[in-house]
């Protein structure tokens, strides 16, 4: 394969998994590895161990949604160009992606502790699992958020190698964050999948209600971050990231109308990057002052 060929099939890789949406769960993980050094002791090994755990666990993820999803995109017009249903990765070599990146997380894991390989399988299995939800259930934007709250419990387990409260109440601010992001997004898939048989909160309440249920539980994810703060006796810091948090959430809301959804891809898009990193870095902030 020339080299020109090799670059564009390896973007056509990262687009395929949207490798730019890593911004959304990996500060999160990594704001809990900046928690769990309260407690813990946090080694270069490790970190970089977690790196490389959340970065193929998120790959082979996203290589197996597009698979089980090649024939709805290929309906959809929003998602018919995708790399799938135009041919550009065929589903032999996006499965042989999927396998080749759940080994690495499977190793990651066993580098990391043994705690961490015991659950690589179920974390696996959970992620997966996601993609098939929205053919049975509504309540498949929450499935989502379940696979993205695994991140910083997980990057918590790497580093303590046992469960404790502060990154399960991380976890349930990033599933619902995440989850009421999703709502968000999946409006412009509403007629879609009223045709089609797919599930989702707009489909079953209709456009302008799942909005407000939308709202309601990110309400949620702004509690979740908060009562951290008091939990871990965090600093100005963190409430300076937390106050900035709010009101992109807020805003987030405000430009996504019942009646206009042309600015659904920024909110979910640059919006969640946004308060992801804010996140991160208010976080880190409290350990470096």
């Amino acid at each position: 394969m020339k080299p020109r060929a090799l670059i564009e099939k390896v973007l056509s890789y990262g687009r395929m998994i949207k490798f730019s949406h890593t911004l959304f769960a990996l500060p999160f993980a990594l704001s809990s590895v900046v928690f769990s050094s309260f407690f813990y002791s946090v080694t270069p090994e490790k970190l970089f161990w977690i790196l490389v755990a959340m970065v193929s666990a998120r790959s082979s993820a996203m290589g197996f949604n597009r698979i089980v999803d090649k024939k709805i995109d290929a309906l959809n017009p929003r998602t018919k160009s995708r790399e799938l249903p135009t041919g550009k990765i065929s589903t032999f070599e996006a499965s042989i992606f999927v396998v080749i990146f759940s080994l690495i997380f499977i190793l990651a894991s066993y580098k990391l502790n043994k705690l961490c390989f015991y659950l690589s399988p179920v974390a696996l299995a959970v992620i997966f699992f996601y993609s098939f939800t929205k053919r049975f259930t509504w309540l498949s934007h929450l499935f989502l958020g379940i696979s993205l709250g695994l991140a910083p419990v997980g990057a918590w387990l790497a580093i303590a190698g046992r469960f404790d409260l502060p990154p399960v109440i991380l976890a349930f601010g990033v599933m619902t964050w995440i989850g009421a992001s999703d709502i968000i997004y999946a409006c412009q898939d509403y007629e879609f999948d009223l045709k089609h048989g797919l599930y989702s909160i707009p489909q079953k309440f209709g456009i302008k209600k799942a909005l407000k249920i939308s709202f309601a539980i990110h309400f949620l994810t702004f509690i979740s971050f908060a009562s951290l703060k008091f939990l871990l006796n965090l600093g100005m810091a963190y409430t300076v990231g937390l106050i900035l948090i709010g009101a992109l959430l807020v805003y987030q809301h405000a430009v996504v109308k019942p009646n206009d959804l042309s600015k659904v891809n920024f909110a979910f898009n640059n919006i969640n990057s946004l308060v992801s990193t804010i996140y991160f870095v208010s976080s880190s902030f409290e350990v470096i002052f």
